[in-house]
């Protein structure tokens, strides 16, 4: 008995041993079928709107710390046109939303807080520009994965259906098993990126709405101040 578990033994030492195929991102996401194309345009249509929006809500940041002490300089000195073109030259949201508030200099001050308001609002809006379109694609990321792995799940059983014999080879079904598998993934990986920048862009934007309410209220202030 103990001769025959050695010769076991040995036989098992002597025979090669078959090291499983790796296989790689790229080939992993052939296996998806087309709903991998549509995940990688979602993907990349994503980045292009998280770095554009960045590179924006980066100059929209972008403020000279004197801005507001050299207009309100201006306005004292009653130099209205300077303080026009200092608003146009640093051309961002919150001197867009000034110039608004000094061109309506000599109206009732309610007049002037609106028409500042507006402005703030318009320019918040302008920065929320995509934020849909990276919330669709965060939450219809994985829905579409999940579609993937319903096809995925109905042609492995058509496959097995159409066999013969009752005997099922694993050929047959990995088509099918890989599509299951690999949209899933593919999905929840887009979905997570998209979710992550959409925050990120939108902690961005709740910044620069932080910077134009103070702003209005220093502006506001300076027109309540004493000549």
């Amino acid at each position: 008995m103990l001769l025959q578990i050695d010769s076991a033994v040995s036989l098992a030492e002597e025979m090669p041993q078959v090291e499983p195929e790796s296989i790689n991102l790229f080939e992993m996401a052939q296996y998806g079928g087309w709903i991998m194309v549509i995940l990688a345009a979602m993907l990349a249509f994503a980045c292009y709107i998280f770095i554009e929006r960045l590179v924006v809500l980066k100059k929209a940041t972008q403020e000279d710390k004197s801005f507001m002490d050299r207009i309100r300089d201006y306005i004292h000195d009653g130099k209205i046109d300077s303080a026009v073109n200092l608003c146009r030259t640093t051309n961002t949201p919150s001197a867009r939303m000034i110039e608004k508030g000094i061109s309506r200099i000599g109206r009732p001050m309610q007049d002037v807080q609106v028409a500042v308001e507006n402005v703030g609002n318009l320019e918040v809006s302008i920065l929320e520009k995509g934020l849909v379109l990276m919330a669709t694609i965060a939450a219809g990321a994985p829905m579409l994965g999940f579609l993937g792995t319903v096809l995925g799940m109905v042609q492995t059983f058509y496959n097995m259906a159409q066999t013969s014999g009752g005997v099922i080879e694993m050929s047959a079904l990995s088509t099918g098993m890989y599509q299951a598998m690999v949209t899933t993934i593919g999905g929840l990986i887009v979905g997570i990126l998209a979710m992550f920048a959409y925050n990120m862009l939108v902690a961005r934007i709740d910044r620069v709405v932080r910077l134009l309410e103070s702003r209005t209220m220093e502006f506001m202030d300076l027109l309540n101040e004493p000549a």
